[in-house]
């Protein structure tokens, strides 16, 4: 019988590979774990929320998402082109930037109320910055995009929480003033008006007697038809002797709900009717380009008629400030409207994924030359009130879009700038509410400085009113952190 002699282990040698051998066993159990819930249904479910609602889609939701979306979407393409005229660039490119999110935010949204598009806050920080030129425009929504998703990757979603709420409303109110006031010129027919808040107001009423009579007549018709059906509505809503489900509430409810698409088409058939006439007594669009936008990359730089070559450095440097407030208010603007509809009809939203959404938005909308995109508080009230049960109803306002732009264009080169510039002054007037203030003298009057340093700074330069606001929000939550520490510290001294 061969012995066969073994080496010599000791014990405690055994114990510390044992120990280490059960360690290195956890760690591949627990990275397996970790792999596994990283691909696990339920995490990819959290970051494609479509597939929570989709497996239990009813037909019941169906009619309702349609009828939303539709309705979203005639109110949309009146609102696009007027925001398009607001943010200096030509019409069209308030289309190209009204379809997208609806496609995108109905996969990876997470409110189902919400719409994007282009609104009047953003339109008027682009206008600021992308100097007329569509190329500007576009490079910034990409690379706004890319800033909006890196936030969400990064979860820095905390840092939309240094903008404090009376900073917020004292732009808001801010801004409404200022885009209301600069469609006077178009009210007026007035053409080469400078875009600084004070000098236009200046230059608009010293050229008042150049104003052209057709302009002014079809502004004030639409502005008081469409003040009229928002007091039907306000009426409508008021009066208990209707049934709720009556034929007069359904129809003036339609009335109210399509009014911009309503008062658009009514101005436009006027002013197609006068122009072929030979009447030309209207300020139109003029000349639109026709069909679909092309699908191409942003462009990182841009040739000028004379051959001069603006590097992607020189855009960048152009672009200035907005590469941080356009971002960082959109997310701001989306996300509040998402909370407050998510709170009202009983919801919950993801916040980090609603940011990475609209910044996915901005970055495939970039390559359909759009501009920077936000939540719209107006298209998602209308997309709440008509009951949508799905992001769903999204993609039916985008396809009426891109309808409108393969087949309409042809017409819109039509729309009196007068009719674009009423719509845009009764969208904007009920965010103009200075009782806002009021609100915030209440709740503690050291709010008010940042109210209204933000909102008397926000008339010279938006930008300038947004930082200062901050700022001085900043000085006050850091003085009241300074006194109540030495409050505290009075107090044990005293002790």
């Amino acid at each position: 019988m061969k012995c066969v002699l073994l080496p010599y282990i000791p014990s405690a040698s055994l114990g510390r590979r044992s120990r280490r051998d059960r360690m290195e066993l956890q760690e591949e159990h627990s990275w397996q774990d970790r792999k596994q819930e990283r691909f696990s249904y339920a995490t990819l479910k959290a970051h494609l929320p479509v597939l929570g609602w989709l497996p239990r889609y009813r037909r019941a939701w169906l009619q309702m998402d349609l009828i939303a979306g539709a309705t979203v979407g005639l109110t949309t393409v009146p609102m696009a082109l007027a925001y398009a005229e607001v943010a200096g660039l030509p019409v069209q490119y308030g289309l190209y930037s009204a379809f997208m999110g609806g496609f995108v935010y109905c996969i990876f949204g997470t409110a189902k109320d919400l719409a994007l598009g282009p609104t009047g806050i953003m339109s008027l920080l682009c206008a600021r910055h992308v100097h007329h030129d569509p190329v500007y425009a576009v490079l910034l929504t990409f690379l706004c995009g890319i800033i909006q998703v890196a936030v969400a990757l990064l979860k820095l979603g905390f840092l939309l929480d240094l903008i404090s709420s009376p900073v917020i409303k004292g732009f808001t109110c801010a801004a409404a003033i200022t885009i209301g006031f600069g469609q006077l010129k178009n009210i007026l027919g007035l053409r080469e008006v400078p875009h600084q808040f004070f000098q236009q107001i200046y230059h608009s009423l010293c050229r008042i007697p150049e104003c052209r009579l057709g302009d002014v007549t079809l502004g004030l018709l639409c502005l008081c038809l469409l003040a009229t059906l928002m007091r039907m509505k306000n009426s409508g809503n008021s009066a208990g002797d209707l049934p709720a489900q009556s034929h007069a509430r359904i129809l003036l409810r339609g009335l109210v709900t399509a009014r911009c698409a309503l008062v658009v088409i009514g101005a436009t058939a006027v002013a197609y009717a006068c122009q072929e006439s030979g009447h030309g007594i209207f300020t139109i669009m003029g000349s639109t380009t026709q069909g679909l936008p092309p699908l191409r990359a942003p462009p990182f730089s841009e040739i000028t008629p004379e051959g001069d070559v603006i590097t992607f450095s020189e855009i960048a440097q152009g672009l200035g400030g907005g590469l941080v407030v356009i971002p960082f208010m959109g997310l701001l603007e989306s996300i509040a409207i998402a909370k407050a509809f998510s709170s009202q009809n009983n919801y919950q939203i993801d916040t980090n994924q609603e940011v990475f959404a609209i910044g996915l938005t901005n970055i495939l909308g970039s390559f359909v030359s759009a501009y920077p995109v936000t939540g719209s508080f107006g298209r998602s009230a209308v997309n709440s009130q008509t009951g949508v049960s799905t992001p769903l109803g999204g993609v039916v306002t985008g396809l009426i879009v891109l309808l409108s732009l393969a087949f309409l264009m042809p017409l819109f080169c039509y729309v009196p700038k007068a009719a674009l510039a009423a719509v845009i002054i009764c969208s904007v007037a009920p965010l103009a509410d200075l009782r806002v203030a009021k609100e915030i003298w209440k709740g503690g009057g050291v709010d008010l400085v940042s109210f209204l340093v933000t909102f008397l700074v926000s008339f010279w330069e938006v930008q300038y009113g947004i930082v200062g606001g901050v700022a001085v929000s900043g000085a006050i939550c850091l003085f009241s952190l300074i006194r109540a520490k030495h409050s505290v510290n009075d107090s044990i001294h005293h002790s």
